[in-house]
């Protein structure tokens, strides 16, 4: 298995203030504004987004997080018992402009299932995307609004990402599988 680095601790702090900046220009003010992460590392990227957000505006957007695990369409091929948390939002997102960020875009199905987990608690305004890597291969028909790194793959190879807050440290590689 080889190994290729993408981004370093640095580049992924620089590409999040990058992302933090377009999404202020995209949307023009802060009002209804508000960011969700998709669980696992998606969680973590946007509470960093968050605080680029309040550093740049002065202003802490509502966060939410999403587990997105009932919804997948592939639920009986990842797991025979999967441990499935109802939906709920701190928040409500009818009216908002939500603000999904996740790591990595590969076929679409988890932004997906993310899209499905709000539409049936909220309707809000606009749900915009955001990744930290568009690694290509979609299976549907759904494209990032905020992307940090596009980066054309093969399908044998996986992209990692690595957040301090879940392996202790970070960084973005290719991995040849």
């Amino acid at each position: 298995m080889t190994k290729r680095e993408l981004m370093n601790a640095e580049g992924i702090q620089r590409t999040l203030k990058r992302i933090a900046h377009e999404i202020l220009e995209k949307n023009k003010s802060t009002d209804n504004l508000v960011i969700l992460g998709i669980k696992t590392r998606g969680e973590f990227l946007a509470k960093r987004v968050q605080e680029k957000i309040e550093e740049i505006e002065g202003i802490k957007l509502p966060l939410e997080i999403l587990d997105i695990t009932f919804y997948r369409d592939d639920l009986t091929k990842k797991s025979v018992s999967p441990q499935v948390q109802p939906v709920t939002f701190i928040s409500d997102l009818t009216d908002k402009k939500v603000v999904v960020i996740d790591d990595v875009l590969f076929t679409g199905r988890t932004v997906r299932a993310a899209m499905d987990a709000i539409l049936e608690n909220a309707r809000p305004s606009h749900i915009q995307l955001a990744v930290l890597v568009d690694r290509g291969h979609r299976e549907l028909p759904i494209r990032p609004d905020f992307v940090g790194k596009n980066v054309p793959t093969a399908k044998n190879e996986q992209v990692k990402v690595e957040l301090e807050e879940v392996d202790g440290r970070d960084g973005v590689n290719i991995l040849d599988m």
